[in-house]
């Protein structure tokens, strides 16, 4: 088959930036010239002149490229600044920002030059451009911990017999003249970004954290979506509008949950909790007949030590009704908001979709289940729905999980697009003919190298896990109690490897006199391997099934520290 293939005939512009890495030291005493080795394993290395490569051993650096000449195998560069010593956390941290590209550096004077005076309070010109929904019985359901609280709810009875739902968004754009310093910064940023233990704002903390946060009994500017619904969630009107609300109670997920399951609590934010979750689970269920699909990443969660802040516990997080309830409301103002700036400015609706995956991107998946005689179709995404909803293994309760986590990894990536440029609007995931971020997108980053920390402190660790994938010369794990894959790779370069069958078909792969198929039950042991320092990685081995020669024996856990503790 023919391939469509192209040649490179010029560069118009360099995309060179700073690189983190750590230098390779010339074998020549007392050189001058040596060879840095990016993180980043796409860049080539780059030969740069130091005195001080001495100092800079076992230290993260940072590196520009200068040039590449015609006859060298290497690009040049010069040393920029020491990050500090790899493998420490704050150090990891910073490689990850600047591979990441995330703006982290503190605001400038002039962008922090356009933050309101303190002491800030709403004025009696703002009250007249805005309605006054202090009155309501608004609330704040979020993490535990959360300071930058950007959205708050309200659920109240009319005289009409029908509901009031609003969505009441901080209003930030308030404090954020066009094209100011302040703007100009928080467009660079695009998003919060949340590691793990820490934030990076996208506005300074004043904004972020206080005058934007709809924290509870304050008075504070919001842009509410407000719905009339009748009581089978179905929308009679919908209103928007800015706001001043003054939120009644900041609440967790756990603690609304509580209120929403206590008989003995009829207080009005209680009654507006109950009121949001029933209506909540009828738009689920009207989302979920209509083919959203309810799939699943096994999201983890640290538990940090007060003092080393370093991470002691890792868990997957619990999801409550209440994270369901609040997540629908947000799917809904969304949608509204979508129709609605659509419906204004038909050519430039900043929009969000999710196309529809290739039938080829399933194949995986429709193999997954069969090799448990269960069948998956996948002409629509009510159609995929429904079979993942019906497929269930007797004595199996994890496997309807690992089937949804396997559904995950054959979709397509969402995307932001302008109305005028695009006529399929179709979000696949949600099941919904328009969407867009109104409630604020956010990116993730640390999960991944705190997972390394922990195993760092923790030693070797055996834990049951679950195949996802069958590969040529390896089987991908999944960790349920840790929500996190790992590969036990099958070849050796140290010693002979083991009788390989690999049967696409299956898929399945024949180690020895073993077959191994997607979704069986496996012992691992699961280490950091820290010998590369630039690349940690988690090592997984097989303990069981026993195959001679190849599984290792279980290990002795206590007392035992691996080779990062001990160097």
């Amino acid at each position: 088959v023919l391939k469509p293939t192209g040649r490179v005939v010029g560069i118009i512009k360099r995309n060179w930036r700073p690189y983190c890495g750590m230098l390779s030291q010339s074998m020549i005493k007392e050189a001058t010239r040596h060879l840095f080795t990016p993180a980043d394993r796409r860049i080539p290395r780059i030969r740069i002149e130091t005195r001080q490569a001495a100092n800079l051993a076992g230290q993260r650096i940072m590196v520009a490229i200068d040039g590449w000449p015609k006859n060298s195998r290497y690009p040049n560069g010069h040393f920029v600044k020491n990050l500090g010593t790899a493998g420490d956390k704050d150090t990891e941290t910073e490689v990850l920002l600047l591979e990441h590209d995330v703006p982290h550096l503190p605001f400038s004077p002039a962008v922090l030059s356009f933050l309101p005076k303190m002491p800030w309070s709403i004025t009696e010109e703002d009250l007249k451009v805005r309605a006054d929904l202090r009155h309501l019985g608004v609330c704040s359901v979020d993490p535990p911990g959360c300071t930058d609280i950007d959205d708050a709810l309200h659920c109240r009875e009319l005289e009409n017999g029908n509901l009031e739902v609003g969505v009441h968004i901080a209003d930030v754009s308030h404090f954020i003249r066009p094209g100011n310093a302040l703007d100009q910064e928080a467009a660079s940023r695009g998003t919060t970004v949340y590691l793990c233990g820490k934030r990076i704002d996208m506005v300074p903390e004043l904004l972020s954290s206080n005058l934007c946060s709809l924290r509870s009994n304050v008075e504070r500017l919001a842009f509410s979506c407000i719905w009339e619904m009748n009581h089978n969630a179905e929308i009679i009107k919908t209103h928007f509008t800015k706001s001043v609300i003054n939120s009644k109670a900041s609440l967790t997920y756990a603690e609304a949950q509580m209120r929403i399951d206590d008989t003995t609590m009829n207080d009005d934010i209680t009654k507006s909790l109950r009121g949001l979750n029933r209506l909540a689970k009828i738009l689920k269920g009207r989302r979920t007949e209509k083919g959203a699909l309810t799939l699943s990443s096994p999201e983890v969660r640290f538990h940090m030590d007060s003092e080393t802040h370093d991470p002691i516990d890792l868990q997957t997080k619990e999801l409550k009704e209440t994270n369901s309830m609040v997540e629908e409301f947000m799917l809904l103002a969304n949608i509204s908001v979508a129709q609605k700036i659509y419906d204004e400015f038909s050519e430039c609706a900043l929009l969000r979709k999710h196309p529809s995956p290739p039938p080829s991107n399933y194949d995986i998946l429709i193999k997954a289940a069969k090799s448990r005689d269960l069948n998956i179709h996948i002409d629509s995404a009510k159609a995929l729905a429904d079979s993942l909803n019906n497929a269930t293994v007797e004595n199996f309760p994890y496997f309807n999980t690992l089937l949804r986590i396997l559904a995950t990894l054959c979709m397509m990536q969402a995307v932001y697009f302008c109305s005028g440029m695009d006529s399929d609007f179709h979000h696949y995931g949600l099941a919904s003919p328009i969407y867009t971020h109104f409630t604020s997108p956010i990116r993730r980053a640390s999960v991944a190298f705190h997972t390394q920390l922990f195993f760092k402190n923790k030693g070797i660790i055996n834990e049951e896990g679950f195949i996802l994938f069958v590969r040529k010369n390896a089987i991908i794990i999944l960790i349920p109690k840790f929500g996190m894959e790992g590969a036990v790779f099958f070849d050796n370069k140290d010693k002979p490897s083991p009788h390989l069958i690999f049967d696409s078909e299956g898929p399945t792969l024949k180690v020895e006199e073993h077959t191994f198929r997607m979704f069986d039950k496996v012992k691992v042991t699961i280490s950091l391997d820290a010998s590369n320092i630039q690349h940690q990685r988690i090592r997984m081995a097989l303990i069981e099934p026993v195959i001679p020669g190849v599984s290792v024996p279980v290990p002795d856990t206590k007392n035992q520290l691996i080779k990062a503790d001990i160097t």
